[in-house]
């Protein structure tokens, strides 16, 4: 790669990879390296984003004799839907039991602490609301399938807030919280 080509985001590394994939599924490793690298990336690059595909399961490897091959996961959209679904799952119950012990654990910590815990429990709600979003639009986009959740993730969002007015540093806890969900928090539209 020439050092005045920008370089890759690791989506467009993946996407090559997937594609020469798809295009060459008899090549073998080292066949595929020599299609990959230097034309796209490195090869630790290379390495690297195969490693991120296994590790996502989106590609897998057989091995025949001494070389390894490299597949599509197959029904890769009904396996992605399961693994969201657990994991939102999993993130909702284990978020849901935090909420429920921080009327108790905020109140003996230190400011700083205090922000972190709040910060961290709302990124963890928004982005477990986001996954059961994600599995209603899936599964049916004319139907909310996960109301309930929705609605518990609402109401754990007003407990976080209604634990921080009502804690002793609310006046300093609220203004750096509100402040980083102006992170996350949508500033513009695209048609400005």
């Amino acid at each position: 790669m020439s050092q005045f080509e920008p370089p890759l985001r690791k989506y467009e590394r993946e996407r090559i990879l997937l594609e020469n994939i798809q295009e060459n599924p008899n090549l073998h490793h080292n066949a595929l390296i020599k299609l990959i690298v230097p034309k796209f990336m490195a090869k630790s690059t290379f390495e690297k984003t195969r490693d991120s595909l296994i590790d996502k399961e989106i590609i897998f490897v057989t091995s025949k004799s001494n070389m390894k091959f490299y597949h599509l996961t197959e029904n890769y959209d009904h396996k992605s839907s399961q693994h969201i679904e657990q994991t939102t799952n999993n993130s909702f119950h284990d978020v849901k039991s935090q909420v429920n012990r921080l009327e108790t654990d905020f109140p003996h910590k230190d400011i700083d602490e205090k922000i972190i815990l709040a910060n961290s429990l709302l990124r963890l709600l928004l982005q477990t609301d986001n996954g059961f979003t994600i599995l209603d639009s899936v599964k049916n986009p004319k139907k909310t399938l996960y109301r309930d959740e929705h609605l518990t993730i609402q109401q754990l969002i007003f407990k976080v807030f209604e634990i921080i007015r009502n804690d002793k540093d609310s006046e300093l806890l609220l203004p750096t919280v509100l402040s980083f969900l102006g992170i996350i928090v949508p500033k513009y539209s695209l048609d400005k």
